[in-house]
């Protein structure tokens, strides 16, 4: 059920390089949208199930937490909270049909009532509820998401990133692994308020 799609973030650097792919120079020549809209694309590629296992993992969830997944695609970060750890989770997205996508998807695994999904730009999203925050985006969406992060979440609340740290903050834990396709994978894991956190 979880298909790769593409995914629209605002707010951030114009201007990217993800392998081959590079958008740079004149903005208007390369964005077709209107200029309320004029951002850059990034791809949106799913996080594996055991990955997504891991990040769960590693942000220690539990069934008191509330999970908000920044960038959320298909919703599997959420849904799978809700159904291993009783989680409440909130998926973000700026693209209603991802968002379309997970309300369904959530639907078929039987955990609605426990997840909801809003279509926002991830900097201007409430995060006064989360405990635990996750993302899988670009080095320049994280250091823009670095001090909302900082400012909006409480004492305690942990921020994990998938492949991407955040500059100069420091995480409080990281892991490397080779996923089940033999991947290398890198997770990120900070504590607002902890040793090397803000």
């Amino acid at each position: 059920m979880w298909k790769q799609r593409w995914i629209l973030i605002l707010s951030v650097s114009p201007a990217l390089a993800l392998g081959s792919l590079h958008l740079t120079g004149a903005p208007t020549a390369l964005n077709p949208f209107p200029i309320s809209l004029q951002a850059w694309l990034a791809p949106y590629v799913p996080t594996p199930q055991d990955v997504v296992d891991r990040i769960l993992a590693l942000a220690e969830v539990t069934s008191s937490d509330i999970i908000y997944d920044l960038g959320c695609g298909d919703g599997r970060i959420v849904i799978t909270a809700a159904k291993k750890y009783r989680a409440h989770g909130v998926g973000v997205d700026i693209d209603p049909q991802r968002v379309a996508e997970s309300r369904e998807n959530a639907r078929k695994e039987g955990v609605e009532k426990l997840v909801s999904f809003l279509q926002e730009d991830a900097l201007a999203v409430d995060l006064s509820r989360a405990t635990v925050v996750t993302l899988y985006l670009l080095p320049d969406a994280n250091l823009k998401l670095r001090p909302v992060l900082q400012r909006r979440l409480k004492p305690g609340a942990r921020v994990v990133s998938h492949q991407y740290g955040m500059g100069d903050w420091a995480p409080l834990k990281q892991e490397t692994f080779e996923d089940k396709s033999g991947r290398i994978r890198t997770l990120f894991m900070w504590k607002i308020g902890g040793k090397t956190g803000d």
